[in-house]
């Protein structure tokens, strides 16, 4: 890929919503993010990537433009998404708090997440005005009070055990109302770009799968997994955080095991994704499982970046529909 546009400060919103069986409101949503409320087309912005899951009915919407001007097409997705979807009819297997549950700011190029933290908080405020109703919570760099990471946040507030039968009105939003049965609570927060990474079992058995989703968070830096029935097997969904150099101990010793980036001259490091599934496959056939598949949601910060400007340097905004997933 080529760029004819260079020096572009680019960041990533990997939306989630809680929608995937209803193909028209998903594609409605990422429509939304390359319009203004008149119709007008967002400047240099792209949706590059649209993965629905049935089982879970959750959808990531990958967005990318400038950091000027992410906040503003993150916002129109928002908008539009709290239109569609009604989180008390929500069904999926997936946990979530929120219609839209979560609207985390990567930063891609020549910006630091302390900037998406900063475009993170302006999207809550804008959603709170835009969609009286809507209520978020905040995390990483947009929460100034604590800087306490999603997966902290999460747990705070039952996400790892609720679903959207879980009483919303004993949880408390940053910002916005309190939460309500349709809207739900949003994580609206910043941090160094975050994989999704999915490997399939060959097997029914989910609590087989929580023991390997546990040891995995145990044994992998910067890893988050979980366990869920899907498809009639069971798939190991994990998060693989970016992290700085000090937050890797083992980085020198295992480096076969870490891919590195930088952005605006600071290294980040997370664990290489056929590692990852490596390290799954040995522990399920500890267990005589064997693994039957993996996927990438989306890319890669690094082929996030180089998808990026290809796709703005050539102003195609639909990017998604000339693509298809990246599996491993």
């Amino acid at each position: 890929m080529t760029s004819r546009k260079l020096g572009l400060r680019l960041a990533a919103c990997l939306l989630n919503v809680s929608e995937a069986r209803n193909k028209h409101i998903v594609e409605k949503i990422a429509n939304a993010a390359l319009h203004d409320q008149h119709g007008h087309k967002h400047p240099d912005t792209s949706v590059l990537n649209v993965f629905s899951d049935y089982d879970y009915n959750r959808s990531v919407i990958t967005i990318v433009s400038t950091a000027e001007q992410i906040g503003r097409s993150v916002t129109s997705a928002c908008v539009e998404g709290f239109a569609c979807i009604d989180l008390s009819q929500h069904d999926g297997v997936h946990p979530c708090l929120g219609a839209i549950d979560l609207i985390p700011i990567y930063p891609l190029s020549d910006v630091r997440p302390e900037e998406c933290g900063l475009v993170a908080q302006v999207i809550a405020e804008d959603l709170a005005a835009l969609v009286p109703g809507c209520s978020m919570f905040l995390f990483g760099h947009a929460d100034e009070k604590t800087k306490k990471g999603l997966a902290e946040k999460r747990r705070s507030l039952w996400w790892f055990k609720k679903n959207t039968k879980a009483d919303l009105t004993q949880l408390k939003s940053d910002v916005g109302a309190h939460p309500s049965k349709r809207y739900g609570l949003t994580g609206v927060g910043a941090s160094p770009y975050v994989i999704n990474c999915n490997v399939t079992l060959d097997t029914k058995d989910v609590a087989a799968g929580r023991l390997i989703a546990n040891a995995i968070r145990s044994r992998a830096d910067g890893v988050q997994a979980l366990a869920f029935p899907h498809n009639g097997q069971v798939e190991i969904a994990c998060n693989v955080e970016s992290r700085v150099n000090t937050q890797c101990p083992n980085l020198l010793s295992e480096s076969r095991k870490f891919i590195s980036y930088s952005i605006c001259s600071e290294s980040y490091f997370y664990v290489c994704p056929r590692h990852l599934e490596n390290q799954i496959r040995e522990l399920a056939r500890l267990q005589g499982i064997n693994t039957v598949g993996a996927a990438l949601v989306g890319f890669t910060p690094q082929d996030c970046k180089k998808t990026a400007e290809y796709a703005i340097s050539n102003g195609i905004g639909e990017f998604w529909k000339k693509r298809r997933g990246i599996f491993m």
